[in-house]
C-alpha cells in the first residue's frame, strides 16, 4: 500500500492508484509548467547546445508581430459553391445586354479602365459613362433577381 498527499492528510491507495495518480499529477505539471517554460541545454563549459522554446505565445506578442494563428486562407465549400453559382447567373444575365452595354461593362471591369477614359473612346462625357454603369447594373440586377 502506498500514501498519497491529498488535501492535508495521507490516503492509503493501492499500487495500481499510485501510479495513476502520479502519471495524472505528472501529466498536469507538463501541461501547465514544462510546456510553458523554455529550455535551454548547455555542454559542461556552459555553451548553449540547444533550445527548446515555450510553446505558450503571448496575446501581446502576437498583436506587435501581427501574427495568425490558425489562420485558413481556403475558402469553405459552401462559400466557393455560393461565388461559383453567383459568376454564372451574372454571365447568364449578361446575355441579355446590348452590345453597348456589354461594351461598357468590358470596359469598366474587365479591361479596368475609369469611367473618363471610357468617356474619351466612346466619345461620351464622363457623367454619361457614370449614369448609363449605373443603370445597366440596376438592369443586371433585376435580371438576376427573376
Amino acid at each position: 500500500m502506498k500514501k498519497l498527499w491529498i488535501d492535508g492528510h495521507y490516503i492509503e491507495v493501492t499500487n495500481e492508484v499510485y501510479i495513476a495518480y502520479t502519471k495524472g499529477q505528472r501529466k498536469m505539471k507538463y501541461f501547465e509548467k514544462d510546456l510553458k517554460v523554455e529550455h535551454v541545454f548547455k555542454d559542461k563549459n556552459g555553451n548553449i547546445t540547444g533550445v527548446i522554446p515555450s510553446r505558450e505565445d503571448s496575446l501581446e506578442r502576437l498583436m506587435n508581430d501581427n501574427s495568425i494563428q490558425f489562420y485558413d486562407v481556403s475558402k469553405s465549400v459552401e462559400c466557393s459553391a455560393q461565388i461559383n453559382d453567383d459568376i454564372e447567373n451574372l454571365h447568364i444575365a449578361m446575355q441579355e445586354l446590348t452590345s453597348e452595354e456589354l461594351n461598357i461593362i468590358k470596359m469598366l471591369f474587365y479591361d479596368e479602365m475609369t469611367e473618363r477614359d471610357t468617356a474619351k473612346i466612346l466619345g461620351i462625357s464622363q457623367a454619361a459613362v457614370n449614369k448609363k454603369k449605373h443603370r445597366i447594373l440596376k438592369k443586371l440586377k433585376k435580371i438576376i433577381k427573376k
